[in-house]
């Protein structure tokens, strides 16, 4: 197993084996011994579909000491929202990452059969698996799945999109989180990742909205605040001038970040706002709870 895989495979067993029993705890350490001393493909697959039998599915419920030790194992990894059933799926999979052209093959064999507890396992593992670029593809097709579960394995609380996306593929997976009702924030990276196409794509996906008497989602002027000008500023002034109290807080905190001076001036038309959003320190988290 290569060292950048031990570290966090160590940590998901002793996670484990906190919460199933010793039967459990034995018959994974069997299994992951097996995988690494050779395990066929047909081993590989018979131990993923036992998992849930033998592990059973209960949250790993990590406490902080053990998120900061999973950070430190893998920086940007966050399995706070992580199952046993998850990890161990992942944990037998890392046993078999010596040889990455076979773990890319076995991969993909295993996401064409996957159920969806799968693939939510699987997804969440992209940023343990050996030589990242390998799994682009890979990531690019969770991205695209009608699945909403699925979409946020990859999509959230997830270090490898931000790190191996390519731009577009990136932009269409901010864009299909609003789109199929996810939530931005967790999104890891989204704030150094915004640019100027994606910004366009947001204008244009908010007036789409408009024109149809639909809300837009308070969360996509994050994206724009950055790129802010000419129509995009008069969409945020827009929003400050007629939208919900969360879309007018939104408005606020993207304008904040706008680097046209012509967004400065646009705040200071609307300082109430901007006074009432600074005195109760909201941020993007917290944005939806203004009033």
């Amino acid at each position: 197993m290569p060292d950048t895989a031990a570290a966090p495979a160590q940590l998901l067993q002793k996670w484990i084996a906190q919460k199933v029993d010793a039967a459990g705890a034995g018959w994974l350490a069997e299994a992951v011994a097996g995988l690494a001393g050779g395990g066929s493909d047909r081993d590989l697959y018979r131990s993923i579909s036992l998992v849930s039998r033998k592990l059973g599915k209960a949250p790993l419920a990590l406490p902080r000491a053990e998120l900061s030790a999973a950070t430190r194992a893998r920086p940007g990894w966050d399995p706070s929202q992580w199952t046993v059933d998850q990890a161990g799926r992942v944990v037998l999979l890392l046993a078999v990452a010596g040889d990455v052209d076979a773990f890319v093959r076995r991969l993909d064999q295993l996401c064409a059969t996957a159920d969806i507890d799968e693939l939510v396992a699987f997804y969440r593992g992209l940023p343990l698996y050996p030589e990242p670029p390998r799994h682009r593809l890979r990531a690019a097709e969770g991205v695209r799945t009608n699945m909403k579960v699925v979409f946020e394995a990859v999509a959230h609380r997830n270090p490898y999109p931000a790190e191996q996306l390519e731009e577009d593929a990136w932009n269409q997976m901010v864009l299909k989180a609003l789109f199929v009702g996810s939530e931005l924030d967790p999104i890891v990276g989204l704030d150094g990742r915004a640019n100027a196409a994606l910004a366009r794509m947001l204008g244009d996906y908010a007036h789409e909205r408009w024109s149809a008497g639909r809300p837009v989602s308070p969360e996509l002027w994050r994206c724009v605040g950055p790129f802010a000008q000419g129509q995009l500023l008069a969409d945020l002034e827009r929003v400050l001038a007629t939208g919900t109290p969360p879309e007018r807080a939104a408005g606020v905190l993207a304008l904040q970040r706008a680097r046209d001076p012509e967004a400065r001036r646009l705040l200071e038309r609307y300082a109430a706002i901007r006074d009432a959003v600074a005195a109760q320190g909201i941020d993007w988290k917290s944005a939806l709870q203004f009033q």
